[in-house]
C-alpha cells in the first residue's frame, strides 16, 4: 500500500485541476480524497481544529483515507512547562477521527537540538502512546551520523517511532526568481537527506519547484527506494510540495505515474474532465 499526498486539500488554486471550477470550498476535502488517500495536514500546525471540523473530516474523506497532523508549533516550537499537558489535549480531541489518523507528524525548529532531548523524548513517548509518531528534526547535530543521531535513532526505535526524511535538494537547486520561490527557500530547511525508516510506515516529505522536468531528476532515487519499502512489506507515506503548491498535486502524480503504481491520483480529475467537455 502507497500513501500519496499534498500538504493541505483547501486550496483554491486547484480548480480547473484537481478541481472544477464551480467546487465550492465546502467540498474541497471530500473531492481531495477520492483521487489522494493521504494528506500533510498543516493546518493543525497552526490552529487547532474543532470537534465538529474533525467529526466533518472524518465523515467527508473516503474510508481507506489517512490523515498525517502536525503538532501545533504552540507546542512543539515551544519549551513551556505544560506542554505534555497541552500535548495530552490535543492528541484526546483527535479521536474522532479514529482510524483515519495515520500518524501525528512531530515537527521541531532548529535550536531544539540534543540538549533538548529529554523533552523531545518527552513528547515522541506521550504521542506513541496514541498514535504513530513521525518526527522531523532540524537541528545539525542529528545529522551528524554518530553520537547525536544514533541516540535520536535508538530513542525512536524504543518507542516504535519514525524519522520524518526531508528532501529539498530539487528546490534549492535553482535560483529564486520569483516571490513563491524566494519564500519557499526561506522558509524550508537545507538538510541532509537521511533516507530512513523504523516502523512499518516510512514518511517522505519531497519539496520540489514548478519545473517538472527538474523534479523528475531529483525523484529518480526516491522511486527505487519507495519501491524497496513496498518489497519489505512496508506502507509509505509520501507528500509533495511545490514552492506555493500549486503544482503540488501534479507532482504527486507524476510522481506515481513513474513508479507506475495504480494510485487514483493518475485518474482524470473533475477539472480536466470539465475541461474536456468545453
Amino acid at each position: 500500500m502507497l500513501y500519496l499526498g499534498c500538504p493541505a486539500w483547501a486550496s483554491s488554486q486547484w480548480k480547473g485541476s484537481l478541481y472544477a471550477i464551480d467546487t465550492k470550498a465546502a467540498d474541497f476535502l471530500s473531492v481531495y480524497s477520492q483521487y489522494f488517500n493521504s494528506v500533510e495536514g498543516n493546518t493543525t500546525f497552526y490552529a487547532d481544529p474543532t470537534a465538529d471540523t474533525l467529526l466533518r473530516w472524518q465523515q467527508q474523506t473516503a474510508e481507506n483515507f489517512r490523515f498525517v497532523l502536525k503538532v501545533p508549533q504552540r507546542i512543539s516550537h515551544q519549551n513551556r512547562d505544560d506542554n505534555i499537558e497541552s500535548l495530552i489535549d490535543w492528541l484526546n480531541n483527535l479521536t474522532v477521527l479514529e482510524h483515519k489518523l495515520a500518524m501525528v507528524h512531530l515537527q521541531l525548529p532548529a535550536h531544539f537540538g540534543p540538549d533538548r532531548m529529554g523533552q523531545i523524548s518527552a513528547m515522541v513517548q506521550q504521542i506513541s502512546q496514541h498514535h504513530r509518531c513521525a518526527l522531523e528534526v532540524r537541528h545539525a547535530a542529528f545529522f551528524d551520523k554518530a553520537e547525536h543521531e544514533v541516540q535520536l535513532h535508538r530513542m525512536l526505535q524504543h518507542y516504535g517511532a519514525e524519522r520524518v526524511v526531508f528532501d529539498s535538494r530539487a528546490l534549492f537547486s535553482v535560483t529564486p526568481d520569483t516571490p513563491a520561490l524566494l519564500d519557499a527557500q526561506a522558509k524550508k530547511p537545507r538538510l541532509p537527506v537521511h533516507a530512513i525508516s523504523f516502523s512499518q510506515t516510512p514518511m517522505l516529505r519531497f519539496i520540489g519547484t514548478d519545473d517538472m522536468t527538474l523534479n523528475n531528476k531529483f525523484y529518480q532515487p526516491w522511486l527505487l527506494k519507495v519501491r524497496q519499502w513496498m518489497d519489505e512489506g512496508k506502507t509509505p507515506f509520501c507528500f509533495f510540495h511545490t514552492p506555493d503548491n500549486t503544482l503540488a498535486p501534479e507532482l504527486c502524480r507524476q510522481f506515481a505515474a513513474a513508479l507506475q503504481y495504480p494510485h487514483p491520483c493518475r485518474d482524470p480529475w473533475p477539472g480536466e474532465q470539465q475541461f474536456s467537455l468545453l
